[in-house]
């Protein structure tokens, strides 16, 4: 299938980007979004509910459409058929001609084509396992446990567009305040202890025992939470921490992650904001999905966690193994050691190692 789109006129395209899922898969889209924004007229982006505040921060964005698709919500909506066509309808008013529906590899995007040829979008590229009919325009296979972001953004080259010059395809936000009234000037590290997937972090015994020791070794520490986790925030950070949960949103909590040090966090949404403000990450992930597509990407990072855990590749979203050892079964003293080795005793500028650093 061809991997180019004329446009009537010749010009450059409007386009549509397709990314439905949670604000950290949204961030992955970020250097592919950029790559299609160097290309065409206009683009926007259509994503999930819960990745609608990650794409306000992306660049590259000029229109953001929000659908709650069935198929991709951890809490899926029935199929309605007014919601589709009322879908259909309004992508069919913006007149896109391209798009590319970005899934993870694990996911079909052929529904999404579906409703975007219904709307009369004449070309649609994606990375697809399953024989798309005259949905795809451009087949993609993507390499073999390949990182999402830069799987996304191969999509993006295979379909004739191109990071602009300068640009060097690592995450990106823009437009987040300056948190220090609220965090206060000091140096301090962020642990972020909550996950949309229990699974995928701490438990808020073993995080708080963090915290604990993180401040008995002289750290100043900043916990960060969303709006429905200021009860396990206040509970992470004791008498030992500054408590921020409830009361940053995504793009203040940007400008939070920006002023730390490092951040602590599971492999969640957060741990790749950290990667698109450039604050190294420590990342506590559990081995129940591949490490290689999901780690904090183009950023100094550390992996805590037991890569051996009988959970290992289950996808599980609540840990399958009693006392949660993959991450729970960290130590202080690792996770002391890895804020040594990422900030160098100094502030995080001064991280030694590169962007491909794991441990």
């Amino acid at each position: 299938m061809t991997a180019t789109a004329p446009t009537p006129g010749g010009g450059p395209p409007r386009t549509l980007v397709v990314r439905l899922d949670s604000a950290g898969d949204v961030l992955l889209a970020g250097p592919a979004i950029r790559a299609v924004a160097a290309g065409s007229a206009a683009t926007a982006l259509l994503c999930g509910p819960r990745g609608e505040d990650a794409g306000r921060l992306l660049p590259g964005v000029d229109r953001l459409l929000v659908y709650d698709a069935p198929w991709v919500s951890l809490t899926p909506p029935e199929p309605g058929r007014d919601d589709v066509l009322a879908l259909v309808e309004r992508l069919a008013a913006e007149r896109f001609d391209r798009a590319l529906v970005l899934a993870s590899y694990h996911q079909s995007p052929l529904p999404a084509a579906l409703i975007l040829k219904m709307a009369g979008i004449p070309w649609i590229g994606a990375d697809s396992e399953h024989y798309p009919g005259s949905l795809l325009q451009l087949r993609h296979r993507r390499a073999p446990y390949r990182h999402e972001a830069a799987a996304a953004l191969e999509l993006a080259q295979a379909a004739g567009f191109a990071l602009p010059e300068g640009d060097n395809g690592a995450l990106r936000v823009e437009d987040f305040p300056d948190m220090k009234a609220l965090t206060g000037a000091e140096p301090y590290l962020v642990v972020h202890p909550g996950a949309a997937v229990p699974a995928r972090t701490w438990t808020p015994e073993r995080a708080a025992r963090a915290v604990a020791a993180l401040a008995a070794a002289g750290h100043r520490v900043v916990v960060t939470g969303g709006s429905g986790e200021a009860s396990l925030t206040r509970r992470v950070a004791g008498e030992d921490a500054l408590d921020l949960g409830g009361r940053t949103g995504l793009r203040e909590l940007a400008g939070v992650l920006a002023g730390a040090r490092a951040v602590i966090v599971g492999n969640t949404g957060p741990a790749h904001l950290a990667a698109a403000v450039g604050t190294p990450v420590i990342s506590l992930f559990a081995p129940v999905v591949s490490p290689e597509r999901w780690l904090p990407y183009r950023v100094p990072h550390l992996r805590l966690g037991r890569q051996d855990s009988p959970c290992a590749d289950s996808r599980a979203r609540l840990c399958p193994v009693a006392g949660h050892p993959c991450l729970d079964s960290v130590t202080d003293q690792e996770v002391l050691a890895a804020v040594t080795a990422l900030t160098g005793g100094g502030h995080r500028h001064d991280a030694p190692l590169g962007p491909k650093a794991v441990a």
